[in-house]
């Protein structure tokens, strides 16, 4: 796999946090895939601050004996040109875009991945791409097929503003490879007596099927349960006294008291039938405990911020079938009929909820209250839930067989579509992104390069091997074709604006001629401090005399 410098912050990466959440899973998994894999050379990891590097700490006992991990920070920007490409583990990618620049574009390639687009802060990251610096070697990854579109939606529209506004006319967008997220299948392969001990635990009994949700509990911002509630009361009324139960499996969390009372209420009222157990989903023991005792997944998700569903590949790996919505990425994850079902859903025409964004974006409506209205607008099929819950339940030969077939996937293919190490795949895209090889035109030396004392006021050590490009912004002004015959001498001694004195003392507000800085390194041009020099005063044209005779 191509190496890579990661950008480590410990909020993307801890999932060790009250409001856990999916994009911490996932980044989580990705870093300890990245450190653990055996095909990795040294290990790099770009981080900013003291108190990130002490975090990094707690995450280096994946890495394999003998591997060494090398820590960069902005004090050591240039040498991320030796791993030649930074991952990070969000969309925002301008400042990085700005900060590379003042070492060379082509120094090393950027890499970021997207989580959800429904925020006003991921929708600013995405359209502040187009003005950033960013170069045909840049990529931001797409979760999903969704996300691309999203994606393509914010840029378009930001590149029309520019156009109108600014006149742009080239106008070069980033990448968006579609590269879904991966989990490590080691993790979620049990034998049989793990399954046996997981289910004894839970309560449940050998003709029990148990159902399992996992992820976050609130009806605003992730699933709405209403339709999963009727679906399985509606299973479970169709059951007779020596079949066993239904039992719904809530492993997750509730981000407060009202909401976990909210999801009570509404289990009480409409799913009095089934069984119950809640689990503390931000534990590892309890999220793998309800992984090995379920025999169905089941997430009818009908929210906006739902962008990929990582649960729906953590089902996978643990080999149960799913019922899920035709939603987002999950139409990308789940085969209909192969890998489970998927149960249609409906909501009004793109262009019905202008009203909703507009007053999120005006601030009246907050993020939460913004999710929440548009999901009100999304409804599920829940005779098409209850069909597919029926087929699973009451047939066990298919649920044996669908969870089954990601898995001979996986086996006939180590790096498959979903299976894969989270990094398997990112290895091929940062070889793609990698920095395009230097013509023998940018390795000329420029005319005009950022010295050395300005690299070190800011903190940046300079290399040699990294060719600067040659920059418009930084070539010095011409106001036009100078001869080298006509140059004018380098170090006049007075001003003719005010014959007789110096410059240090001269004040000549209508000089407006420039000079090339004391720093030559720099290349600017700016006025003279006080008056125009004699030397660079333009001559005047003598007239010809005219003829007594005219």
């Amino acid at each position: 796999m191509t190496n890579a410098a990661i950008f480590f912050a410990d909020d993307a990466y801890n999932t060790e946090r009250p409001k856990l959440m999916g994009r911490h899973v996932a980044g989580h998994g990705f870093l300890k895939a990245y450190l653990s894999d055996s095909s990795t050379g040294d290990r790099w990891v770009y981080v900013t601050d003291r108190a990130s590097r002490k975090a990094l700490q707690k995450y280096l006992h994946a890495v394999p004996a003998g591997a060494r991990v090398r820590t960069l920070g902005p004090e050591s920007i240039a040498d991320l040109a030796r791993p030649g490409c930074l991952f990070f583990p969000g969309p925002a990618l301008a400042e990085a875009a700005w900060q590379r620049q003042m070492i060379g574009a082509r120094g090393w390639s950027l890499c970021g991945v997207t989580h959800t687009l429904s925020s006003a802060g991921a929708m600013d990251a995405i359209a502040a791409l187009l003005a950033a610096p960013l170069k045909p070697w840049d990529a931001l990854v797409c979760t999903s097929a969704v996300v691309r579109d999203v994606a393509r939606a914010v840029l378009d529209a930001q590149a029309e503003h520019l156009r109108i506004h600014l006149g742009a006319t080239k106008i070069a967008p980033p990448e968006l490879p579609v590269i879904p997220l991966g989990v490590d299948c080691r993790e979620f392969a049990f034998s049989p007596d793990e399954r046996e001990g997981a289910r004894a635990t839970l309560g449940l009994g050998p003709k029990d099927m148990a159902v399992l949700f996992l992820g976050r509990l609130s009806f605003h911002a992730k699933v709405h349960p209403l339709a999963m509630y009727r679906a399985l009361e509606h299973t479970a009324l169709r059951r007779g006294a020596n079949d066993g139960r239904i039992v719904l499996i809530e492993c997750g969390w509730h981000a407060n008291q009202f909401i976990a009372d909210a999801f009570a209420e509404a289990r009480n009222r409409v799913a009095p039938s089934i069984g119950h157990v809640l689990l503390d989903g931000r534990k590892d023991e309890n999220r793998k405990r309800a992984w090995a005792a379920a025999d169905i997944f089941c997430s009818l998700s009908d929210n906006i911020q739902v962008t990929f569903g990582l649960t729906l590949i953590e089902a996978m790996a643990a080999g149960l079938p799913s019922v899920v919505t035709d939603w987002n990425g999950y139409r990308d994850t789940v085969r209909d009929g192969v890998d489970g079902f998927r149960v249609p859903t409906f909501m009004p025409a793109p262009g019905a909820g202008s009203d909703l964004a507009a007053r999120h974006a005006l601030d009246i409506d907050t993020y939460d209250i913004y999710i929440g209205c548009v999901a009100q607008l999304v409804a599920v099929d829940e005779e098409a839930a209850q069909a597919a819950l029926i087929r699973l339940i009451e047939n066990p030969e298919l649920r044996k067989e669908m969870g089954s077939r990601p898995a001979r996937a996986r086996r006939r293919r180590s790096t498959g579509r979903w299976f894969s190490r989270p990094t398997a795949r990112c290895g091929p895209n940062w070889r793609r992104v990698a920095p395009k090889k230097a013509s023998p035109k940018d390795n000329r030396r420029p005319r005009a390069q950022i010295g050395a004392h300005h690299l070190s006021r800011a903190g940046i050590r300079p290399r040699a091997q990294i060719p600067l490009p040659r920059s418009r912004v930084m070539r010095p002004e011409r106001s036009g074709r100078r001869r080298a015959s006509r140059a004018a001498p380098q170090q006049p001694t007075r001003c003719e604006c005010n014959a007789g004195s110096p410059w240090s003392t001269s004040r000549n507000p209508s000089c407006r001629r420039t000079r090339r800085s004391p720093a030559s390194s720099i290349g600017f041009r700016r006025p003279w401090p006080n008056c125009t020099p004699p030397s660079a005063r333009p001559r005047q044209r003598k007239r010809p005399a005219r003829s007594p005779g005219c």
